[in-house]
């Protein structure tokens, strides 16, 4: 996402929340005159007010003040992607901890062993392809 003023940034959270000029200028106990003021970047709003805006608007005062925020949906498919990432990671772990453990015990069959680490190298190639389609 390119980088925003505070006034594009204001507008395009404001729109993307379906609210009117009025309706958050009434949440945020300004005028509604006040609110275009800070869209068209003639004024800012109060410092110590950023941090209503921003709960107001769904992003971090952090994401508000440096003009960038990431889509509500692509937040969210980040946090998906992040946590695939670990499941198949443990995923992983586990079956390498299992073959070594069921090996030493002496319990470990050739068809299990084998599966188990078809299991392990199928997610380790995953997360390759993954961190391949990112580098691209």
């Amino acid at each position: 996402m390119k980088k925003q003023t505070l006034g594009e940034m204001i507008a395009s959270l404001r729109k993307e929340q379906g609210m009117t000029q009025a309706v958050l200028a009434d949440k945020m106990n300004v005028t509604d005159k006040a609110v275009s003021k800070w869209e068209r970047d003639l004024s800012c709003p109060d410092i110590n007010s950023m941090p209503k805006l921003a709960e107001i608007l769904n992003v971090t005062v952090d994401e508000l003040m440096q003009g960038k925020a990431c889509p509500k949906n692509e937040s969210i498919m980040n946090r998906i992607n992040e946590v695939i990432q670990t499941v198949l990671k443990a995923i992983v772990v586990a079956m390498g901890t299992a073959v070594l453990v069921l090996s030493i015990l002496n319990k470990l069959d050739l068809h299990t062993g084998f599966t188990l680490l078809g299991i392990g190298m199928l997610c380790i190639g995953i997360l390759l392809l993954q961190d391949r389609q990112h580098l691209s």
